[in-house]
């Protein structure tokens, strides 16, 4: 496995990780593992898959902060180019290392479950996770407010997949009137697949198992308006999965005056004739994955 190695100038020197890095705004995370992969490791690669999706917190004590981070793993394959040492950067080396060399080192939490290593955490995990507000919008350096946001969101069936749960986008909320997938924001500290399942309960009413992860999709745009009144540049990067509900039961939107006015179990022969127009981009990418469309 190709492994880096943290620097000095870094919050964790010494600690090995995968290769990759933050998401610009608006980025599609299949090209930011590219250029990420290409700084730290002088390697161009091809995004091949999609591994998993984690999550992990990390208390900073010197800093007074608690980071969460949602983490897309990716399988590449290597196109060309040469291992480099960077110097003066917030990685250092990189190299290959087999899965015994790898169990020895000082390695990150989400690297190690990725890899599904043991190795010791180097990381300060708070006990509870913070409160933080589960949208924010900053100011963009053209003054435009911005805002990023990681959700999950649920494929979700019944057992012999003859319906789809599907919610319809209120009024006044960018999508207004799409057909949209059940499923939501994560909250701080909190893992996607965890998050979908509470989200598909308070959203709907339904109690449903994960199955497996289809995909990740990536939209910005780039001046939505919602109820906030004011355009905002927003780019959502959502997880989506396939999700079996055992038994299924009448559907109840409990976030009354929320963002969902209605959610429904439709025939899969009703979702077929759905055109691109009446569902939101992230629904009509998923269903494309799962075949479904």
């Amino acid at each position: 496995m190709l492994l880096v190695r943290a620097s000095s100038r870094s919050g964790t020197p010494g600690v090995w990780s995968l290769p990759g890095g933050a998401v610009d705004h608006g980025e599609d995370p299949n090209h930011t593992v590219v250029r990420e992969t290409a700084a730290e490791t002088g390697l161009s690669v091809a995004v091949t898959g999609l591994h998993d999706v984690l999550a992990d917190m990390r208390s900073l004590p010197h800093r007074g902060v608690t980071i969460h981070t949602d983490r897309l793993i990716y399988s590449v394959s290597i196109r060309g180019g040469n291992l480099i040492d960077r110097v003066g950067h917030p990685t250092d080396l990189a190299r290959w290392h087999t899965l015994e060399e790898a169990e020895k080192l000082k390695i990150r939490p989400f690297a190690a479950a990725a890899l599904g290593l043991s190795a010791a955490s180097p990381d300060l995990r708070p006990d509870v996770a913070p409160t933080f507000p589960s949208f924010y919008a900053y100011a963009g350096p053209d003054g435009l407010h911005r805002a990023q946001r990681f959700a999950a969101y649920a494929i979700a069936t019944d057992a012999d997949q003859t319906s789809l749960l599907l919610t319809r986008i209120a009024k006044g909320y960018p999508g207004e009137g799409c057909w949209h997938l059940p499923g939501g924001g994560t909250d701080y500290g909190e893992q996607p697949g965890t998050a979908l399942i509470r989200e598909l309960v308070e959203e709907t009413g339904q109690e449903g198992r994960l199955i497996e992860l289809l995909g990740v999709a990536s939209h910005r745009d780039a001046a939505s308006l919602g109820p906030e009144g004011y355009p905002i540049d927003w780019h959502g990067v959502r997880a989506f999965y396939r999700v079996i509900v055992d038994d299924p039961t009448e559907v109840i939107v409990k976030d009354v005056g929320g963002s969902t006015s209605e959610a429904l179990w439709m025939p899969m022969a009703d979702v077929r004739r759905l055109a691109e127009s009446e569902l939101t981009e992230v629904t009509a990418e998923a269903l494309q994955k799962a075949r479904l469309t």
